[in-house]
C-alpha cells in the first residue's frame, strides 16, 4: 500500500491537490471541517464552495497572465478548471462560474474518486508525521492558526477581505439599465451583452461618493488593522483616497454606450455581472464593502436603476489570514521547519480562486511525485504557475510580502529586440514562451 497523502482544507486549493495525486496513484484523505464546523463566509458543506466573486476573470490565454493560468490548469488536467468550463456564464472575456453546479460537480467527482475519501475532523495541531498539505485559505480555523504561529514564531499576517453584494435581477430597472459587456467583448451576443450597466450623470455620482464616505462602517476589533489587498480595496477605501477614484476604477464609463440614451455619455457606470445561470442573480462588480447593511441598502439604492433592489447577499467583511511564506517554505512549498508539511492555495500569499487552485496543483503534484520517490521541479519562471511558486518561495520581499495575484510583473523579463513593442505583442510574446515551457514540463513526467 502506498502512503496516504493528508490534505487540510477542501477548498479550490486542496480539492484541486487531491485531484492531481489521485491521478498519480496517491491515496488521498481531505480533511474539511464543513459543515461539522462551519464558516460565516461558508453556505454549504460542498468542497470548491465559491465565496466571494462567481469570476475566474480573463480567460485571454494570450495576452493576460490570469488566461495563461488558466490554460496551463487545462493542460495539466485541471479538475477546477474543467468545471468551471463546464458550468460558465456568459461574462464577455471573463470566465464567470454558476457557483453552486460548480461546488456540486466537484464534490461529486472527487469522493467518488475510489482513491479519495472526505472527513469532517477538524485539524487542530500541525502533524509530526505523514505526508501533509494545509489548505486551509483565509479562513484557517483559530486553533490550527494558534498552531502555525507557534510553529513558525511569527505573528501571522493579516488583510481584510471585503464581499460584493448580490441583486436579484427581478429588482433591476431595465427601463434605465442596459446589457452590453466593455468595448463589445466576446464572440457571441451573450458574452456581447454580459453584463447590466447602471449609468450616473456627475450629480448622480456625486450625490453617491457623499453617501458613500458618510454611511456607517463595520469597526475592527482591538488589535486589528485594515491592512486590505489592493485587489480586494472596500469601495469607501477608495472612495476616502479621493471622490474620482471610483470613477477611474470599478465606476468607469470607457467602452459602454447606453443603449437608452447613446447620445448621453455616463458620468460612471456601475456594472452588474451574472451570479447564476437562471440569470435570476447579479453581482455589482468591484463593490466590495464594509458598510453595515442598513448603510448599505440606502447607499446602493442610490444607483440609478438599482432605487427598488432587493438584495439575495449584502456585502461583508472578514479576516484573511496567510503566512510568510519566501522566509517559511522551500521551492517545494514545504515547511522548512516541518519539511513533511506542504502550504497550497491562499494561506501561501497567493490571492484568487484561480491562483490558489493552481498552488493546490503544484502542490499536489509533488506531494505525489515525493511519495513515489521522484523529483519533481517546478514549472520554470517564464510560466504563470512557475512564476507565482517562485514568487511566494524566495522571488519576493520577506519584509513587504502580501498577497499577489499572478501578473506579467512576475515573470522574467521579454528581450524586446527591435525597439519598444506594443503591449499586446509584448503580452503574446509573454504566453507564447510559458506555453512551450509548460508543456516541456508536463512532457517530463510522462
Amino acid at each position: 500500500m502506498r502512503e496516504t497523502l493528508h490534505i487540510v482544507g477542501g477548498g479550490m486549493a486542496g480539492s484541486e491537490a487531491a485531484w492531481q495525486a489521485a491521478r498519480a496513484g496517491i491515496p488521498v484523505v481531505i480533511h474539511e471541517m464543513r459543515p461539522k464546523v462551519g464558516t460565516f463566509a461558508h453556505r454549504t458543506g460542498n468542497l470548491a464552495e465559491m465565496v466571494c466573486s462567481n469570476s475566474f476573470r480573463s480567460d485571454d490565454d494570450e495576452r493576460n497572465a490570469v488566461g495563461l493560468l488558466h490554460w496551463e490548469m487545462r493542460a495539466a488536467g485541471g479538475l477546477i478548471m474543467e468545471m468551471a468550463d463546464h458550468h460558465r456564464l456568459p461574462a464577455g472575456g471573463a470566465l464567470a462560474v454558476d457557483r453552486d453546479p460548480f461546488s456540486e460537480s466537484v464534490t461529486e467527482r472527487l469522493r467518488n474518486h475510489p482513491l479519495i475519501s472526505v472527513s469532517d475532523e477538524e485539524i487542530t495541531e500541525l502533524p509530526t508525521g505523514g505526508h501533509w498539505i494545509i489548505a486551509t485559505g483565509p479562513l484557517t480555523s483559530g486553533t490550527l492558526a494558534e498552531a502555525i504561529r507557534a510553529e513558525t514564531g511569527a505573528e501571522a499576517l493579516a488583510f481584510f477581505d471585503a464581499i460584493a453584494p448580490i441583486v436579484y435581477a427581478e429588482s433591476i430597472d431595465m427601463s434605465v439599465v442596459w446589457a452590453q459587456s466593455r468595448y463589445d467583448k466576446g464572440e457571441t451576443e451573450a458574452e456581447q451583452k454580459a453584463y447590466l450597466n447602471c449609468p450616473m450623470t456627475k450629480a448622480d455620482y456625486e450625490g453617491f461618493i457623499d453617501a458613500l464616505l458618510a454611511a456607517d462602517k463595520t469597526e475592527f476589533h482591538e488589535g486589528e488593522t485594515a491592512g486590505y489587498f489592493d485587489g480586494c480595496l472596500p469601495i469607501e477605501v477608495m472612495a476616502e483616497r479621493g471622490r474620482e477614484t471610483l470613477r477611474f476604477g470599478p465606476m468607469k464609463p470607457v467602452g459602454l454606450t447606453n443603449a437608452h440614451r447613446p447620445d448621453v455619455k455616463p458620468y460612471a457606470v456601475v456594472q452588474l455581472r451574472r451570479d447564476n445561470a437562471l440569470g435570476t442573480l447579479y453581482n455589482i462588480v468591484g463593490f466590495q464593502t464594509k458598510m453595515k447593511y442598513g448603510a448599505q441598502t440606502d447607499v446602493f439604492k442610490r444607483i440609478p436603476g438599482l432605487q427598488d433592489a432587493s438584495f439575495a447577499r449584502l456585502g461583508g467583511i472578514h479576516r484573511n489570514t496567510f503566512i510568510n511564506s519566501p522566509t517559511l517554505l522551500d521551492a517545494q512549498m514545504r515547511l522548512k521547519s516541518r519539511p513533511n508539511i506542504r502550504f497550497a492555495g491562499q494561506i501561501t500569499g497567493v490571492e484568487g480562486y484561480v491562483e490558489s487552485a493552481a498552488m493546490g496543483l503544484l502542490s499536489g503534484r509533488m506531494a505525489a511525485a515525493e511519495i513515489l520517490g521522484r523529483d519533481l521541479p517546478a514549472p520554470g519562471p517564464e510560466t504563470a504557475m512557475g512564476a507565482l511558486i517562485t514568487h511566494i518561495t524566495g522571488g519576493a520581499e520577506a519584509k513587504t510580502f502580501q498577497p499577489m495575484n499572478v501578473n506579467f510583473g512576475l515573470f522574467p523579463p521579454i528581450d524586446a529586440k527591435g525597439g519598444r513593442r506594443g503591449r499586446k505583442d509584448r503580452y503574446k510574446a509573454y504566453t507564447d514562451r510559458a506555453k512551450a515551457s509548460f508543456n516541456e514540463w508536463l512532457d517530463g513526467q510522462s
